[in-house]
């Protein structure tokens, strides 16, 4: 089969690396790819959000499956054209998936179906946000309506916090993706992450993981699009992703199946574990980052398959196996994310860094300059490793970190702290 991946993160080199591996595998393309994207695939200049660019490149390297990474392109309806032209395409279509690219649909869709999720209001104006969230107090959770790249959410400790940040979304801190918020009550406990494979109709659960959101240790910082993860969440039992699945996930197939857009592709739940049980966070429509990276080091079967199952409709047939052993995974970024990153500072010791025993390494914000691997983005590097328990695929991932010369690059030190602390 030729496969052409769409993305350039680490998320992306995951699912390469992963496709790559697959005796199905004829030609993998990658577009646009990074520099080390390049080492498991063919990385192609194609404008992504130039949709008749890229069926023309489709139509001319006779690709039977196309891979959309990012969040971003599903919202622009990059599916729903390559389906339209012929090609087999994985992900969701534009009106499905705004699970991810409207939270007030998603907050909808919930009260309409019994899904359990915070309460919450939605605002158009600044002014009857702050009126809210004066009448509801503090903690409470202001999030931009639309994709942010992950960091479109204040959890807000006092009220001054929320309408300062109502007055950055209104005012333009994310763009069109602030033109409206959603306000919930801020939920306590533990969360996790749940991953489902989903064909319109069936539902395949994954492996669980858990994200580390903050920029510092300690869950100190602002929010990123992630610092870490690891896979399984031991939060997550047996008992709760059943929950998960008959309380979320398959109300969610089938509203959208009644509402005439049904959903393909991987549904990404974020679950808070509350004291009343486990409360929906909120959906994406994609595999999430770097959550994918400890997913695809887990997977034993062969990803290319699932894929196609879940494009075909046929996952109802399907089961995939995995790794008992945990993964985690390191992000290096750039310091100053996620603000400004600058770019350019080059990085050396990833060839001794990648022979830790039970590493590997993916790259994210990267690309190659004069020979060198220079960082290109806010977070640069994904440094994951397994082992037989969480604190020694977190003891590898540290040892592959300390091997790497990146005086620009900084990152948390205490991924996995949740999982370590359970297993002493």
């Amino acid at each position: 089969m030729n496969i052409l991946v769409l993305g350039s993160g680490g998320r992306e080199h995951a699912l390469c690396w992963k496709i790559a591996a697959s005796p199905l595998l004829t030609k993998l393309w990658c577009a646009p790819g990074n520099a080390g994207i390049a080492q498991d695939a063919e990385c192609v200049a194609l404008d992504v959000n130039d949709h008749a660019a890229v069926i023309g490149f489709c139509r001319d390297n006779k690709i039977d499956l196309v891979v959309v990474g990012p969040d971003a392109l599903i919202a622009a309806g990059i599916v729903d054209d390559l389906t339209a032209a012929g090609f087999k395409t994985f992900g969701p279509t534009k009106a499905a998936g705004r699970l991810e690219s409207s939270k007030s649909f998603t907050k909808q869709l919930c009260r309409d179906n019994a899904i359990p999720t915070a309460a919450y209001a939605h605002f158009t104006d600044a002014e009857a946000a702050k009126a809210y969230v004066r009448q509801q107090g503090a903690p409470i959770v202001v999030k931009a309506d639309g994709l942010a790249a992950g960091k479109g959410v204040v959890v807000a400790t006092t009220p001054d916090e929320a309408l300062a940040a109502i007055d950055m979304m209104f005012g333009g801190g994310f763009g069109e993706a602030g033109a409206e918020v959603v306000i919930e009550q801020f939920m306590e406990g533990e969360e996790a992450s749940f991953f489902a494979l989903c064909d319109g109709d069936t539902a395949l659960p994954l492996a669980t993981a858990q994200d580390h959101k903050r920029a510092f240790d300690g869950d100190k910082g602002p929010n990123t699009g992630g610092m870490g993860a690891y896979s399984p969440a031991p939060v997550m039992t047996e008992a709760m992703n059943a929950r998960v699945m008959d309380e979320m996930i398959l109300p969610t197939l089938r509203a959208l199946k009644a509402m005439g857009t049904p959903y393909k592709g991987v549904l990404y739940a974020g679950v808070m574990m509350t004291k009343d049980g486990p409360k929906l966070v909120e959906y994406n429509a994609r595999f999430g980052d770097p959550e994918c990276q400890v997913l695809m080091l887990r997977m034993m079967s062969d990803i290319v398959p699932a894929l196609l199952a879940a494009v075909d409709g046929e996952l109802r047939h399907f089961d995939l196996r995995w790794y008992p052993e945990p993964a985690l995974t390191v992000i290096m970024a750039t310091r100053g994310y996620p603000g400004d990153a600058p770019k350019g500072s080059r990085i050396e010791g990833l060839d001794e860094a990648a022979k830790v025993e039970g590493v590997e390494i993916f790259h994210a914000g990267t690309k190659r300059v004069d020979g060198h691997i220079v960082a290109n983005g806010g977070r640069v590097l994904n440094i994951c490793a397994s082992g037989k328990t969480v604190r020694e695929a977190q003891a590898r991932a540290y040892a592959a970190v300390d091997r790497i010369k990146w005086p620009e690059g900084f990152c948390r030190r205490d991924i996995g702290w949740r999982a370590v602390a359970r297993e002493q």
